[in-house]
This record gives C-alpha cells, structure tokens and sequence, in this order.
C-alpha cells in the first residue's frame, strides 16, 4: 500500500487551500474530494454568486471559484482523487485511509470535510426547485444578493443563529419574518429581545412554511398555523433556513475528540486535534464563522501545521 507524506480528505476552500499549500511546500498531498451528491467542492458547489471572497469585486459563481482552486492545487502538484472516504484507522501510524476504491498510509491527515445546513423538506424548496433561487441557509453569505434587497424576507428557526441571520437581513429586506412554530424564541433573553423590539422584524409564532411558490425565483410562501391548521399565503422575496449545521465527521468513527455538536476539537490558535499528526480545517471545526475565506485561511493554517509537523518527526 503506497505511503503518502499529506492526505486531504475534503475539497471545498479548505481542502484546497491546504493542498495549495501543502503542494507548493514539496509535500506531494494526495486529496480525497468525495464523489456523493454535495461533497465535491463543498456547499460553494450549490451556491451562485460568491460576492463576499476577496479578489473578486464583481464576484463569481460558486462552482467557478471551486473550479479555479482545486486547479491551482493540481497546478503545483496536487493528485486529486473524485472518491468517498469509507474508513480511517487512526489507532496506529501511519494512519490509514481507505477510500471507496484507493487506500493509502498517511503520515499526515488534514480533515476538511465541512458541515451541511440543516434543512427543511417543504415543498418547493429542494433542489432542482427554488435552493439557491430564493431559498438559501446562509443569510451571511447570500443576504445582500440583488434578489433579496428590499423584499420580504422569511427566516425558519428559533435559535440564537436565527436571531443573528433575522438581524443581519434586515439591512436589506422590506420586512423580515422569522417562522418559529412554537410560541417563544429558544435564543438567549439579550438576543430575543434585541429581535422582538427591531421595528423590521415580526415573528410569525406556531408557524411553519409548507409551500415555497413563483417562478424563476421565490415569489410567495405558504404558512400553516400550528394550532388551528389555518393556511395562509404570504408575498415573499427569499426564505433562509437557519436550523442549524450538521459537521460532516461521522465517517471518523468517534475517533477524533469533538464538541456536543460533532464538530472536531482543535487545540486553540491551531488546526490540531486530538491524534497527534491530525489536523482539522474549515467548517468542521467552526460551528461560528463557517465562511468561504475563513475555512480557506484554516486551511493554510493546516497546512502549516502538517508541514511543521513533519519537518519536527524528520518525515518531510
């Protein structure tokens, strides 16, 4: 079984980033950017205009941007393999990796395999509907759209996140109404009141979307009121998600130390994790920021680590 210096596993702005890196430091990493619905390239694979990534005032569409780093990773040597990982085996060095056709020895492994918005099954607002015409889960990222400025705007959710995306597109929308189908906010006492007194904002309570309509983009919800079952219909410019990230770490097999959540541990100021010789990198180790430019500065943070690493142990 071949031996690598650096394995990746993930693609998307951190498993690139770090194999930018990582390959321009003579590390030869080997990538593992996944191959199921929604691993290759990350969450940027699904998203249209990136406006907020530096470099690119006019922005760039999301798939173009992951196009043009895993590139530039190949470009310095970068071996990029489109397959799952199905197993890691951590308990001894160097560790293994095993891919759904390729396994590989690693004396380094950097983990970039982000996190997945939760979302909602509602009609109309899967892909191949109105994702990503209207419907997003990042009001960070996609709030300040064109499409989305001087609106109505919908947000789905209870939570502190909630409250913070809520906050965030009132810079832009009409009006924004956050959906939560109890009748009292879950976010802190300080962040609910700062939402219920902001004269943008209304909550919707014992609501919850079930119909997302119109035609090239979102043009109306459907709401059903938890109680009375009443339906009603209300004019809408965007509906964003905000129930939460699922970090992508199940495939470790518990084997990496990670928070109440499953996002992975790093020692703090690093990328490193519990197993000496394991990084982590990107929005698998970031429940707060998960954004394309920080997931791309952990990934060269990760990098470094590694190269460090091995240059410690005499490996590179």
């Amino acid at each position: 079984m071949r031996k690598e210096k650096l394995v990746i596993i993930g693609s998307g702005p951190a498993g690139y980033t770090a194999a930018i890196y990582a390959a321009r430091a003579m590390l030869s990493p080997l990538l593992f950017e996944g191959f199921s619905s929604g691993a290759v390239g990350g969450q940027l694979m699904s998203t249209t205009d990136v406006e907020n990534f530096p470099g690119f005032p006019e922005g760039i569409l999301g798939p173009d941007l992951m196009i043009a780093c895993k590139q530039q990773a190949e470009r310095f040597g970068t071996q990029c393999l489109t397959e799952d990982v199905v197993k890691v085996d951590l308990s001894r060095r160097p560790f293994l990796i095993q891919g759904a056709s390729t396994g590989v020895l690693a004396e380094t492994l950097i983990v970039a395999t982000g996190a997945t918005a939760k979302r909602l099954p509602i009609e109309g607002a899967g892909d191949g509907e109105f994702w990503q015409k209207g419907v997003s889960a990042c009001a960070v990222c996609d709030g300040a759209a064109p499409i989305f400025r001087n609106k109505p705007l919908f947000v789905i959710g209870g939570g502190d996140s909630a409250v913070e995306e809520a906050l965030f597109l009132t810079r832009f929308a009409s009006r924004v109404y956050l959906v939560h189908r109890r009748e009292e906010l879950r976010a802190s006492r300080i962040m609910a009141e700062k939402l219920l007194k902001h004269p943008k904002v209304e909550p919707l309570w014992n609501r919850e979307v079930i119909r997302v309509l119109g035609g090239q983009f979102v043009e109306r919800l459907q709401l059903r009121h938890s109680l009375s079952g009443e339906i009603e219909e209300r004019e809408a410019g965007g509906l964003f998600f905000a129930i939460g990230h699922l970090p992508n770490s199940a495939f470790l097999g518990g084997q990496l130390k990670v928070d109440e959540r499953g996002y992975l541990l790093v020692q703090p100021g690093t990328t490193r994790t519990s197993v000496e010789g394991v990084f982590a990198a990107g929005d698998i180790q970031d429940p707060l920021y998960r954004q394309a430019v920080t997931a791309a500065g952990s990934g060269c943070m990760a990098a470094l680590d590694a190269e460090r690493f091995l240059s410690e142990k005499h490996l590179s």
